[in-house]
């Protein structure tokens, strides 16, 4: 498998860590959001996945984009071990909790919004920061009340085996972190960022240690 990349992006973050979960080998394509005007907007990428977004990845002749469908994909086709739990109640859990990250909290400081924020609406940097600081921790202490109020929620955001939830949760972590959102409220997720940190597919999975961390 390919993976199509940007070390910082944190849906490629998800899905790193999922293939690392699942102990899938793959290779990684670097796509620069920043260099050449964006290399996720050259033709030969436009054509890979038409919405100029990372991540892709390719598994033989089936290109998938979207990295919530490709984690899906991933547990379909790789079953063990499992990202989703066995019921549907404990499912649709995880995924209330995966996807309040990835389109509620996500979309709001993705780079191409900030980008728009900054260069067509004209904002200065200090009220884009705060734009992102306050969509971030809005949606994290929701998260956070979710988590803490669940006998679900255990080790990881659902019991004691890293899940879909996980794979999220993680990168917008470090992206909160970049830019200095207040997580002091946050006991829950912060105690399961710290387990997550712990395992080698988590670790391994971080920008610091992507091929194009330092490009």
């Amino acid at each position: 498998m390919q993976l199509y990349s940007y070390f910082r992006s944190s849906a490629a973050y998800r899905v790193r860590i999922a293939l690392n979960l699942k102990g899938l080998p793959y290779d990684t394509v670097p796509v620069h959001l920043l260099k050449d005007g964006g290399q996720q907007l050259k033709p030969d990428y436009v054509r890979l996945n038409p919405q100029a977004l990372v991540p892709a990845l390719v598994d033989g002749s089936t290109v998938l984009t979207q990295s919530m469908a490709i984690i899906e994909y991933l547990d379909e086709t790789h079953p063990q071990p499992p990202l989703l739990p066995a019921t549907p109640a404990a499912r649709a859990r995880v995924r209330a909790l995966a996807q309040g990250i990835a389109c509620d909290i996500h979309p709001l400081n993705n780079l191409r919004v900030l980008r728009y924020l900054k260069r067509e609406l004209d904002v200065p940097d200090d009220a884009r920061d705060a734009w992102y600081r306050h969509w971030v921790q809005t949606g994290l202490l929701a998260l956070e009340r979710m988590l803490a109020d669940s006998p679900d929620t255990g080790t990881y955001c659902h019991g004691d085996t890293p899940t879909m939830a996980d794979a999220c949760l993680v990168p917008q972590l470090f992206n909160a972190r970049r830019l200095d959102c207040d997580l002091s409220a946050m006991p829950t997720i912060l105690r399961i960022d710290a387990a997550c940190q712990a395992l080698p597919a988590f670790a391994g999975a971080a920008p610091e240690n992507q091929p194009d961390a330092a490009a």
